[in-house]
């Protein structure tokens, strides 16, 4: 039989779409066998948001080679999109995928080994209009199923490769999105993490809504979670609020990416909103939904900010206290408005930055899981704890993550069950199954 092995850099439609094509393998014979080990054929699917995820990419791609130089090593995604020539370049190259026809990359790896000197099949992403469908009805080894309802973006931030990536706005059939959700459901999965390049832009060219899909799955037996991936804070208004707050599926747990607490640098983003309104989002939020939580990322050292444009976004931070923050710093992406301007950020000073934010971050969530103590509430069991044998994680509802002592893996994982949340550490909370 022959091996093939997956490697997936980035986001969670990157996990989704690796899925996918494992699937693919899958059903024409292959047997799928970890990264590290001899396989027959290496996918490397790639993620390019910043140019560290880049030099990933193309450290795993080497990698791939050196696990077997007999092997074909195939590179799909985004950075494969945006820098197809690039990559066909690397030494080992021997096909290159974007982030569209995923689905025929056997189709293709059938054509090379027939005797094609086709190396590069990435085509142009901007005009493509419709949703690629991926069908994936297994997810081993994972007790939340992802599903990717949505792909591109039209906004076009000052410093985001990704719409090149990944083109415009495509959102995926509801009757499709429904019929996978029956599956899941049916192979006993209890959570659904619904996911896109912009989720907030789901409906709009299919005259449907975000809303509308997370009613629909809302209806299923069996199906007990409904968590949203990273949307934008337009999306999230007093309709939008009034509408899910009686959702008691739907995870009180909101992404809502911010980008900077400084207006100034805001524009020069060409993000669509000011603060002042994402502190309004935030308290909506908080006021209608009990126990919310709401995370985010930011940027720092974006091309002209300050130290005063920069102490404007901690002092924001304090001020609205998320829970949690994904901090990252700036990266000039060819092709980006951003990559023009002046007044580069030093490395010392985005590093410097960075260092500030996460220190605040774990404060934040310290306090947040303090906040928890005390609390029964429900824990969705995923894994073995990896710092302690014999305990199990999982996640609550709002996204807290709880450690619990278990008689062994197979009780409990993929199972809800009521918890006791007893002591707050760093980045968990410690809890009796009750």
């Amino acid at each position: 039989m022959k091996r093939v092995a997956f490697f997936t850099l980035g986001c969670k439609v990157n996990q989704y779409e690796t899925g996918a094509m494992s699937e693919i393998f899958e059903n024409a014979g292959y047997e799928i066998v970890d990264f590290d080990t001899v396989a027959d054929v290496y996918v490397v699917n790639t993620c390019t948001v910043t140019g560290m995820s880049d030099r990933k990419s193309r450290n795993v791609i080497r990698k791939a080679k050196k696990n077997n130089p007999n092997s074909f090593v195939i590179v799909v995604g985004c950075y494969a999109q945006t820098s197809p020539e690039e990559v066909e370049n690397i030494p080992g190259v021997n096909m290159v995928v974007g982030t569209k026809d995923k689905g025929k990359i056997l189709e293709f790896l059938e054509e090379i080994k027939a005797g094609s000197s086709k190396i590069n099949y990435v085509d142009d992403i901007k005009g493509f209009k419709e949703f690629e469908k991926l069908d994936l009805t297994s997810y081993k080894d994972r007790t939340r199923a992802i599903l990717k309802i949505q792909d591109g973006c039209n906004n076009y931030c000052s410093y985001c490769i990704i719409p090149y990536a990944r083109g415009p706005v495509r959102s995926r059939n509801r009757e499709d999105v429904i019929n996978e959700v029956k599956g899941l459901a049916q192979n006993g999965f209890k959570e659904i993490v619904l996911t896109g390049i912009h989720l907030a832009s789901y409906g709009r060219d299919i005259g449907s809504s975000l809303l509308d899909i997370i009613k629909d799955i809302h209806d299923f037996e069996g199906i007990e979670r409904i968590r949203l991936g990273s949307i934008e804070p337009k999306i999230v208004n007093e309709e939008f609020v009034e509408s899910i707050k009686s959702l008691n599926k739907l995870c009180p747990h909101f992404h809502i990416s911010l980008q900077s607490g400084c207006d100034e640098t805001l524009k020069r983003m060409n993000r669509k909103y000011t603060t002042g309104e994402y502190a309004d989002i935030v308290k909506i939020l908080r006021d209608n939904i009990p126990d919310v939580s709401v995370t985010t990322d930011i940027m720092v050292g974006f091309p002209g900010e300050t130290d005063i444009e920069f102490n404007e976004t901690v002092e924001f931070l304090k001020e609205i206290a998320l829970t949690k923050m994904h901090v990252f710093k700036y990266s000039p992406r060819k092709g980006t408005l951003a990559a023009t301007y002046k007044n580069q950020v030093t490395p010392d000073k985005k590093e410097e930055r960075s260092s500030i934010l996460l220190k605040l971050s774990d404060k934040n969530l310290l306090e947040f899981n303090r906040r928890m103590e005390g609390r029964v509430v429900k824990v969705l069991f995923e894994q073995e704890f990896n710092l302690h044998k014999g305990k199990m994680e999982g996640l609550t509802m709002n996204f807290s993550r709880v450690v619990s002592s278990s008689s062994g893996e197979s009780d409990i994982k993929g199972k809800i069950c009521d918890v006791e949340l007893i002591e707050a550490k760093e980045d968990y909370i410690l809890g009796n199954i009750l």
